[in-house]
């Protein structure tokens, strides 16, 4: 029997269309000799969708299309399965499924709002936890672990946009007391590189601070690494075993690898990525980017991404594939830490082929650690049997509008 994996992705996030590149990919890709593929579609008002006709990447030109030919649904737990149920007068069971697999990206989706809604019904998912998943998209935190964790990261400060906007002045003095221009301007909890801008000076900091604010409550400012070298490195596992990728060197021509670079690539015939409604000439994802691998390092280096790569992954509980950047100070010999991806862009699939692992396969891998993670999560206790509210019945006597349980 076909175990049934319910394939999430979209959202509520500026990295709506990515995910929907990633999850039709990954949809694509997955062995349907042992899996029923269920795709599940989160519109950008949070709305549920489930049809086959979202398994492919020019069926979202047109959101009256899956409207018309898909079914608005909500994923619940019934009598110990885990249903989509349609929505509206007439309620129906339109498919079940075993597991989720979550291929989300950005806010409200991979930063474990989705997982700590799966893990609250109780269903098994693929990926990292809620706790993970958390640190995984903010900045702030990730920083703060890699710091205990003795990882190399670059010099940082952060503040509250309501700090800047009642302040801004304190908030300048302290990034020029602190920091060294240039310095790099960051949102604390988007990816895909939105919102970011470098600054060499203070006007250029002030108007990147203002960008950044567009997104995000809290905003991380670090110096920038000299004599750049951008490498990226894929660990696949959990906490118990971790396999690595290869690693790749990313070619960019700004002071950091742009959105743009990301998923639409440096020429044309790459494709676009779905912008204004639009999925026409859908890219292939992050394979958009220029890139070499393996990436040009020494031995030293490669083995000191290799060790924090690991050591990052542990940390902060990952699960299933993540993708960690660094960068390298190519004068100093030295790997910077800069960030981990829960839920990588084309789920890092292009790092793994190099070592052997086809698509496919890593796909197959990462859903049997999801069922490992869900075999060890239900193996720990809880709660307990006993009602300790009991004994607080009496206390309630005299309460306006209560009963004695």
């Amino acid at each position: 029997m076909k175990i049934k994996v319910g394939v999430i992705f979209g959202g509520e996030s500026v990295e709506h269309e990515v995910s929907i590149i990633t999850a039709v990919q990954a949809m694509n890709k997955m062995d349907t000799e042992k899996y029923d593929i269920i795709p599940i579609y989160i519109t950008k008002d949070r709305q549920w969708y489930t049809g086959e006709i979202l398994k492919e990447i020019e069926n979202y030109q047109d959101m009256n299309l899956i409207k018309r030919y898909c079914k608005k649904v909500v994923l619940y737990e019934k009598n110990g399965a885990f249903i989509l149920q349609s929505k509206g007068f007439f309620k129906r069971t339109i498919k079940e499924i075993d597991i989720a697999f979550p291929i989300v990206h950005g806010t409200n989706v991979e930063d474990g709002t989705l997982q700590g809604y799966l893990q609250t019904i109780g269903v098994p998912y693929v990926g990292s936890n809620v706790y993970a998943s958390v640190v995984s998209q903010d900045k702030i935190y990730m920083k703060q672990i890699f710091e205990s964790e003795g990882v190399p990261i670059k010099n940082y400060i952060w503040f509250y946009d309501n700090d800047y906007k009642l302040d801004s002045a304190s908030i300048i003095e302290k990034v020029n007391k602190n920091l060294k221009y240039p310095l790099i301007v960051k949102p604390a909890t988007q990816g895909s590189s939105i919102g970011i801008k470098t600054a060499k000076n203070e006007e250029q900091l002030i108007e990147a601070i203002e960008e950044a604010i567009k997104y995000d409550t809290r905003i991380v400012i670090e110096e920038l690494v000299q004599n750049l070298k951008e490498v990226n490195i894929s660990v696949l596992g959990n906490y118990k075993n971790q396999e690595l990728s290869s690693i790749e060197e990313v070619i960019s021509k700004e002071d950091f690898l742009t959105y743009e670079e990301k998923y639409i690539g440096s020429s044309k015939a790459k494709g676009k990525i779905p912008m204004k409604g639009t999925m026409k000439n859908a890219s292939k994802g992050m394979v958009s980017a220029d890139r070499k691998i393996p990436a040009d390092l020494t031995k030293a280096l490669e083995k000191q991404v290799k060790e924090a790569a690991i050591t990052v992954f542990k940390a902060l509980g990952n699960s299933g594939v993540c993708r960690i950047d660094f960068l390298v100070d190519t004068k100093e010999k030295k790997a910077y830490v800069n960030e981990i991806n829960s839920i990588p862009g084309s789920l890092a699939f292009y790092l793994w082929a190099p070592v052997g692992k086809e698509y496919t396969e890593l796909l197959d891998d990462m859903i049997n650690v999801g069922i490992k993670d869900y075999k060890a999560r239900i193996s720990k206790t809880h709660s307990f049997e006993s009602n300790i509210l009991k004994g607080f019945a009496n206390g309630f006597k005299g309460l306006k509008g209560t009963k004695k349980f």
